[in-house]
């Protein structure tokens, strides 16, 4: 996947004498977006708000990163808002549904009663866990819907069963990160927006849908008219971007309610108030440009490598000793994504990863990396047998692994294995 210069993570490893295998907790910065953001600190450095020069560059600078996000999920750039990150959009889309039902009973006097909310129970943190705190503070009801064992997903019926006369929202995520499986989000939206035109009927409240795509972009198709949802989340360090974020709405303000919930100086249309961070606006623009180019050529690259990491690790453990916890039948998943476990007493991840010289990834979502041997809460979802998650291992490939570096990780493992074995065996 080379474009003449040399990547900066092979920079980076190499120096390092290591193979990083964990794009889906982060992607190094792509020169590209380095670049923009280098750019713009020094030459777009006026505040975007005044009227002159340097305020016009920096503005019309933002204006053209807009255009790159919305292009990148098949929008328009007057529903693009650009947030600190994913969890800043993941909390607005949960507060402005909440303040919607609230708002949109016809009279004072007329009460729904208490906002519902409908998730899955593999959702990354920033959205279980604002919905947990509104539930202990009697500000809302959530129903986290188990994902199906069989195949990983949140199931459309189990979402609809779900489904009270009071849910304002439901919330699934586009792609996991840990099992890389991908939801039928473009289903449910479908038919929610059927349920709703029933509900308008009776006089009850809209569900607004939302999809957290954090993991999905730069690795598939993304697209808001196909997908039907009337919010989408977008991470740019996900795609070798910068650490910000933006949110898609459906028409914010308009056709999709949208709530600030910061109040200031009126940037982003009063949606998001506060001085706009030019230089990472532009690395996010920048970014979104490589991935509307060449996502097909990012995806097959990496399914292709993935696909030769799984086909090394059966040859090299046997099919006996690995268990793939990321293959469901019938669920498409994330290319780059794979989750094992290499079966064994004392072969938690954490221990074959410590004993590792080469490969550098994780037993999970990053943000749980403080939770010492005890297993993946997304993998006990899943029905993965306590002992087999609790070996698990996380590997995501990314634009510029190699068949090469697979086998040097794989060498890796072998030989990380072996050396616990033998512990084992003393």
């Amino acid at each position: 996947m080379g474009t003449g210069a040399e990547p900066a993570e092979a920079r980076c490893d190499a120096a390092e004498g290591r193979v990083y295998l964990d794009h889906n907790a982060t992607t190094p910065l792509a020169p590209e977006a380095a670049q923009a953001v280098r750019d713009a600190m020094s030459q777009a450095w006026g505040n975007p708000s005044s009227s002159h020069p340097a305020g016009r560059k920096a503005k019309e600078l933002i204006s053209s990163a807009r255009e790159s996000l919305a292009r990148l999920v098949e929008g328009r750039l007057e529903d693009i808002i650009f947030t600190s990150g994913g969890t800043e959009a993941n909390n607005m889309v949960i507060h402005a549904a909440c303040r919607h039902f609230h708002e949109s009973q016809a009279g004072p006097g007329d009460s729904w009663g208490t906002p519902h909310i409908v998730t899955s129970n593999v959702e990354h943190d920033s959205v279980r866990l604002p919905l947990e705190q509104l539930v202990k503070e009697h500000l809302a009801e959530a129903t986290f819907v188990p994902v199906s064992p069989r195949s990983g997903r949140a199931e459309v019926d189990d979402v609809l069963a779900a489904i009270r006369p009071t849910t304002c929202l439901v919330s699934i995520m586009l792609a996991n990160n840990e099992t890389g499986v991908i939801m039928p989000v473009a289903e449910l939206s479908q038919r929610i927006r059927a349920l709703n035109q029933r509900r308008a009927a009776e006089g009850l409240p809209r569900i607004l849908v939302h999809t957290d795509a954090a993991q999905m972009i730069g690795k598939g198709r993304v697209d808001v008219q196909e997908l039907g949802v009337d919010y989408l989340t977008i991470v740019g360090h996900k795609f070798y971007g910068p650490r910000i974020g933006a949110l898609y709405v459906r028409g914010p303000g308009t056709t999709t309610p949208l709530h600030p919930m910061l109040f200031g100086g009126g940037q982003e249309r009063n949606f998001r108030p506060g001085t706009e961070n030019t230089p990472m606006i532009a690395g996010l623009g920048q970014a979104a440009e490589l991935v509307s180019r060449n996502w097909e050529a990012y995806e097959a690259h990496m399914r292709d490598v993935r696909d030769y990491l799984e086909a090394r690790l059966e040859a090299s453990f046997g099919k006996q000793r690995i268990h793939f916890n990321s293959h469901f039948t019938g669920s498409k998943r994330l290319c780059n994504t794979t989750n094992f476990s290499i079966l064994g007493p004392g072969l938690q991840g954490r221990k074959v990863l410590s004993r590792c010289k080469m490969l550098l990834a994780s037993v999970g979502a990053a943000c749980h990396s403080e939770k010492g041997d005890r297993p993946s809460s997304i993998l006990l979802s899943c029905r993965i047998p306590y002992d087999v998650a609790q070996n698990a291992l996380r590997l995501s490939v990314g634009r510029d692994t190699t068949r090469a570096d697979v086998d040097l990780v794989v060498q890796d493992l072998v030989q990380a294995v072996a050396q616990l074995d033998q512990d084992q065996a003393l």
